[in-house]
């Protein structure tokens, strides 16, 4: 489920938590504080989606890179921007861009706009699984030894990104800054979400979300 993601942000207070939290949901990230060098950055680094903010030094904002963007690459565009006008937002399409977010935002909505330009562009997969399985993103549905589960909203959510990082050991503090966002700190909400969880899970099966003490959380068959 790997991307390649390309930052392009002058703002360092945006830019590194974005780049923290984009690597952080597996996906590898280059990130500039502007336009120089673009087409260069583009050819070497082959983003499969760049994140352009349209006020960049330099010379060339994130509406000229997009169109530069597009005569060499297929890559998908999210447009990062506190311009919210619905001219700004013509223009942005108009120069390429797949989606627009406006700032100030979540980082969690980022990254969920992110996943969803890449799924619907195929760039990573709708469907995966582990042993019998099968959490299905787009269709938001999650089935176990043929049993649909019957799960909320956030423990899909969790159980998606738990199951999109499998094998890896999550800390508390991961999930709280990738399935509820940066402005929520208690890890109790995640030790109520996980044993929910798991005893839905465990109605059809072995555990499959382990508990590695003082570390976090793992899925594994």
């Amino acid at each position: 489920m790997v991307a390649r993601v390309l930052v392009v942000e002058d703002e360092e207070a945006i830019r590194e938590p974005l780049t923290t939290a984009l690597r952080a949901a597996g996906h590898e990230v280059r990130a500039c504080a502007d336009g120089t060098g673009f087409e260069a950055v583009v050819d070497s680094f082959r983003p499969d989606l760049a994140l352009l903010d349209v006020h960049l030094p330099g010379g060339r904002d994130g509406f000229e890179l997009a169109r530069a963007l597009g005569g060499r690459s297929d890559c998908a565009v999210l447009m990062v921007t506190a311009r919210d006008t619905v001219g700004d937002r013509l223009t942005g399409f108009a120069a390429g861009a797949d989606d627009y977010v406006v700032k100030p935002f979540a980082t969690v909505e980022v990254l969920a706009r992110v996943t969803a330009i890449l799924r619907r562009l195929g760039r990573v997969p709708s469907t995966v699984q582990v042993g019998d399985l099968v959490v299905d993103e787009g269709a938001q549905v999650a089935v176990r030894a043929g049993a649909p589960l019957t799960l909320t909203g956030t423990e899909f959510k969790l159980l998606a990104y738990l199951i999109g990082h499998r094998g890896r050991i999550l800390s508390k503090t991961q999930l709280l800054t990738q399935v509820w966002g940066y402005d929520e700190y208690d890890p109790n909400l995640v030790e109520v979400h996980v044993s929910a969880l798991r005893r839905k899970l465990e109605q059809h099966g072995p555990r499959l979300i382990h508990t590695e003490r003082g570390l976090g959380y793992v899925v594994r068959p």
